[in-house]
């Protein structure tokens, strides 16, 4: 499954990839993501409860980021299985200045393998797209101001 989209982030390119690095910013905004934790350097471990259609099930994994060049670009690789299958894959990062804000474009690739498989690929596309689509999303948030009541 190949992904690729661009999204805006209403705030400075500096601000934005620090926050795409920060555990705790990723972990709210990966739907489903229930724990991701450092074990070492730029590594965590990850869990996450994920379906796609009549499959869903909790998923062990690891996230790594790598070929990181602040503030521009990085790739995050991330593994992970569970009683459904398997999903594996990378995404390259690649962040630009854009008024106002910051382009993001991310081209992912993953595999999935198992059960999740077997739902087929055009509904396993579409809950990745979907999942990246809300990963940004959410990013974008973490820059809104807050509000008073």
């Amino acid at each position: 499954m190949k992904l690729t989209g661009t999204y805006r982030c209403p705030a400075p390119r500096a601000r934005v990839y620090a926050a795409l690095i920060d555990p705790v910013v990723l972990q709210r905004c990966i739907e489903g993501a229930e724990q991701l934790v450092r074990t070492a350097g730029d590594e965590y471990d990850v869990r996450m409860r994920i379906g796609i259609g009549a499959v869903k099930g909790v998923f062990s994994g690891t996230v790594r980021l790598a070929d990181m060049q602040a503030p521009e670009a990085f790739t995050l690789h991330v593994e992970g299985k569970g009683a459904p299958g398997f999903v594996s894959g990378s995404a390259r990062i690649r962040l630009d200045d854009a008024e106002p804000g910051t382009a993001i474009t991310c081209d992912a690739d993953g595999q999935v393998g198992g059960v999740l498989a077997a739902v087929g690929s055009r509904l396993v596309d579409a809950a990745g797209r979907r999942m990246m689509d809300r990963f940004f999303e959410r990013l974008g948030r973490e820059f809104d101001p807050p509000t008073t009541s």
